[in-house]
């Protein structure tokens, strides 16, 4: 027993403290940090404000529907508030870049949701009319994990425009883990977006993606290098794609660097782009070659 007490006293003591160089890469909170929990809920009541009747508990008529936006409404506030505040203080070692409180930041987004409601709707119909195995609206918000990634990306988006630190990260790391499709909050993607199947698509901070866009599975969307400063650290300017209104990417596709994809352009599927092209155009691969052989011959 006493081996057993010892051990652990001597691994509490290196374990609380950092002894090494390494242990600095994690810096120390005295104060509270966002809860990932807590912003699960968060994501639960806006889509049941969203989405109503396809999340949480909805009204059976007008009335009480008005009252159930509300309650949620409320609450939704509440959490908010709190986790922009832990937002804001795990911030504070750095140069913040807003001015208001995390109530105000709080109130601020609320007041932005219904245009995300609006802009969510046109994804709705986006995937529905991109899609001939979707048989209603409400199948593609109940089962299409686009509709996933984009509500998660247009909160995260949304708030990362009021300059609120660290918490629209998590919130967009948590539908990608559940959908694997990996879209940065910073990035600005218009309205009718879609994505089709989705797991693997990556669209980096970045890019700029207009009207009517859709994407199929595997699709990347990044940088092809970076731009270091004089410490030999990465520069956050704009590195990724452009791809303008009414553009298609098919499957396993990779556009890489700052370039832009002309309106109304069509990039095949196991494409690598790395050069701007101009509008209407048409990136294909060559027609694979179809031979025949017998017994082995001609493998």
């Amino acid at each position: 027993m006493s081996a057993f007490i010892d051990t652990l006293r001597k691994n509490v003591e290196l374990l609380s403290r950092p002894l090494t160089a390494e242990f600095e890469y994690i810096p120390r909170q005295e104060q509270g940090l966002p809860n990932v929990e807590q912003l699960k809920e968060v994501m639960g009541l806006i889509k049941t404000i969203v989405f109503p009747g396809f999340y949480g508990v909805a009204g059976k008529n007008h009335k009480t529907h008005e009252y159930y936006t509300g309650v949620h409404l409320e609450k939704l506030y509440s959490l908010l508030d709190e986790q922009i505040c832990h937002g804001l203080r795990f911030f504070s070692g750095q140069t913040s870049e807003t001015t208001l409180s995390s109530s105000e930041l709080a109130l601020t987004f609320i007041d932005r949701l219904p245009e995300i409601k609006r802009l969510l709707c046109t994804d709705v119909k986006a995937v529905f009319d991109g899609d001939p195995a979707a048989t209603s609206y409400g199948e593609v918000i109940f089962c299409y994990p686009a509709i996933l990634a984009m509500t998660h990306y247009r909160v995260a988006h949304a708030l990362l425009q009021l300059k609120v630190p660290v918490i629209p990260r998590i919130i967009s790391e948590l539908a990608h883990s559940q959908t694997g499709i990996d879209i940065h909050p910073g990035a600005v993607i218009g309205e009718y977006f879609s994505i089709d199947h989705g797991t693997g698509v990556v669209i980096g901070e970045t890019c700029e993606i207009g009207h009517h866009v859709r994407l199929y599975q595997g699709v990347t969307l990044g940088a092809k290098s970076f731009t270091l400063d004089e410490r030999g650290n990465p520069l956050n300017i704009p590195r990724h794609p452009i791809l303008e209104d009414h553009v298609i990417v098919y499957s396993n596709s990779t556009i890489l660097g700052r370039i832009t994809i002309g309106h109304d352009s069509i990039i095949g599927g196991n494409i690598w782009q790395t050069n701007s092209v101009p509008p209407f155009s048409r990136i294909l691969q060559r027609k694979a070659v179809a031979t025949s052989f017998m017994d082995g011959s001609g493998i």
